[in-house]
């Protein structure tokens, strides 16, 4: 955003606080189809979750289902405590499926039945697994007491921290037991199929998630890749999922790691280097509660990234390589509500659409400027099963009814593969966010562009840190190189009034136990919503000029067609 234009914004908020009068900033956005910056793949079509039981109950069901239908390409989807032992009941921050047990002599005992309900319900509805594999099995833990956990919101968050996370006691077990998995994969699944998966080791080994040291991880990617690569040749597996790259035990650990995959000795099978067919990272956010009001932090989710793709791209070997973003959220903890930590307020209503759909713009020129080969972004937020109305989870729907957040997606789903230079005088790159993040009385309203085949589609937020309200802002948008003197248009919107399951419950009185009726309603307004019927427009010399307006926090989505 230039500084004029900043003033020119404030100038507006000070008129209309001073004078009482509605005065609003007024934004002019061009989208040039002749100007193509890329491809822009459905990178966002990747999810993730704890609770890997949630996946075939009742509400995960539906909520798949929709995430299958709202994308172009097969969603992918990660979870973890796919290893983990228990008895497949869900709670908070835990599932298992039991697959792994021995016998009074010590002797293996393989059990599928868990892990083939939730790999079904993925390729049931055309998606994919990105396998994790993880965590511990009880009788495979080197440190198995305690085991299980019960932990809930407001309870200490360390005391996740159990039996599951440690190495194995019997490095040729776990890699018989990996190898067994991906080999009843391929028998259930087809080999043509598993080829298209993703293997992964574990969650956050620099962090708590592993009792190991760096060394004993990659001790166990090398018995994990082994094991993969005997299954199924072609079968794809990477690694580390470090925390944000930005701090440096993660910078370091996902470093030492690149370099034992390239030139270490292989513990499995004494040759040099390790199988590496992606390499994967996290990036969080780091929102806060000031004065009663949530303010997000953008630029620390950026800074991860940022480090993580320089990383990356530093090295020669791996410079190329697909790389997966495995958590990218505007903070950390999904099962984490608002009640015990209120800076989570933003969950439920649009800002954390507006975040989501600036933050993944900004992730797309990031990828760009690094010339990285971006396969996947993933949202950890899903659902979580016979939990209070919009309690302030990281989820997508709650209790089946889609949040505001879902229909960004939705939005995504509906760009075309090639992105085109969209410019906002009133946006910020993600140098911008770094620096500075989105404070102060001006906003940023930023566009993301792409065509497709005679088709034009153009999403833009209006987005600010803290969560307060402001004067919409009235945007010109010029889209130009349309080769036809006339064009369909139709607009979409999430806002306070549309695309708002949130608000619309609110409205009703906040019902715990809504009626069939109520539901209904719900339901519908969850949904991606028209805000402006379609029109057909006149096209002056290639260029189409739409006037609309944005409210604060808001997201719109303009398609063009002729």
């Amino acid at each position: 955003m230039t500084k004029r234009l900043f003033t020119v914004l404030a100038i507006a908020w000070l008129c209309s606080e001073v004078f009482g009068q509605p005065v609003l900033p007024q934004v002019s956005i061009s989208a040039d189809l002749n100007r193509e910056i890329g491809k822009l793949d459905p990178f966002w079509a990747w999810f993730g979750y704890d609770e890997p039981n949630y996946t075939y109950m009742k509400d995960g069901k539906k909520l798949l289902s929709r995430l299958a239908e709202l994308s172009p390409v097969p969603v992918y989807v990660r979870a973890h405590n796919l290893l983990t032992s228990g008895d497949g009941i869900p709670a908070l921050k835990w599932g298992s499926t039991n697959m792994y047990t021995e016998d009074e002599h010590g002797n293996p005992v393989y059990d599928w039945t868990i892990i083939d309900s939730i790999f079904d319900t993925y390729i049931d509805r055309g998606m994919k697994p990105l396998a994790q594999m993880g965590f511990m099995p009880e009788a495979l833990s080197s440190a198995p007491q305690p085991y299980r956990h019960y932990w809930k919101p407001g309870d200490p968050y360390d005391d996740i921290y159990t039996g599951w996370r440690f190495p194995p006691k019997d490095y040729d077990k776990w890699g018989e037991l990996i190898y067994q998995w991906v080999k009843h994969s391929v028998e259930r699944y087809g080999a043509e199929e598993v080829t298209t998966w993703y293997w992964e080791l574990w969650n956050e080994p620099d962090a708590k998630y592993w009792g190991g040291t760096v060394e004993e991880y990659c001790r166990l990617y090398d018995y994990t890749a082994d094991a993969v690569k005997r299954a199924l040749s072609s079968a794809k597996v990477g690694g580390p999922h470090v925390t944000g790259p930005a701090n440096s035990n993660a910078a370091k650990f996902l470093t030492d790691f690149l370099e034992h995959c390239e030139s270490g000795t292989n513990a499995a099978t004494g040759s040099t280097g390790a199988p590496l067919d992606f390499v994967a990272f996290h990036a969080k956010g780091a929102p806060r509660f000031i004065d009663g009001v949530v303010r997000m932090n953008m630029g620390t989710q950026l800074r991860q990234i940022d480090r993580g793709f320089a990383i990356v791209a530093a090295n020669k070997k791996y410079r190329h390589i697909p790389v997966i973003i495995g958590e990218c959220d505007p903070e950390g903890c999904a099962a984490c509500g608002m009640t015990q930590y209120p800076q989570n307020g933003y969950r439920n209503g649009t800002m954390y659409s507006s975040y989501t759909a600036s933050s993944f713009a900004k992730i797309h020129d990031l990828c760009l400027e690094y010339g990285i080969n971006l396969l996947g972004v993933v949202t950890w937020a899903f659902e979580f099963e016979d939990q209070p109305w919009f309690h302030g989870f990281r989820d997508l729907a709650t209790n089946g009814v889609d949040k505001p957040v879902l229909n960004v997606f939705r939005m995504l789903g509906m760009m075309g593969p090639v992105r085109i230079e969209a410019v906002s005088d009133a946006g910020l790159g993600w140098k911008d966010i770094v620096e500075s993040g989105v404070r102060g009385e001006g906003t940023e309203i930023g566009a993301l562009a792409s065509k497709g085949d005679q088709k034009a589609s153009v999403i833009i937020w209006n987005y600010h840190d803290d969560d307060k309200s402001s004067p919409d802002a009235v945007i010109t948008l010029n889209v130009k190189g349309i080769p036809s003197r006339r064009a369909r248009v139709t607009q979409y919107r999430i806002d306070r009034d549309h695309s708002n399951s949130y608000e619309a419950w609110k409205k009703i009185g906040s019902p715990q136990d809504p009626t069939p009726a109520q539901y209904a309603l719900l339901d519908e307004a969850g949904m991606l919503a028209v805000s402006d019927p379609e029109s057909v427009v006149r096209v002056k010399k290639g260029t189409l000029a739409i006037r609309t307006s944005i409210q604060r926090q808001g997201v719109g989505l303009i398609q063009i067609e002729w």
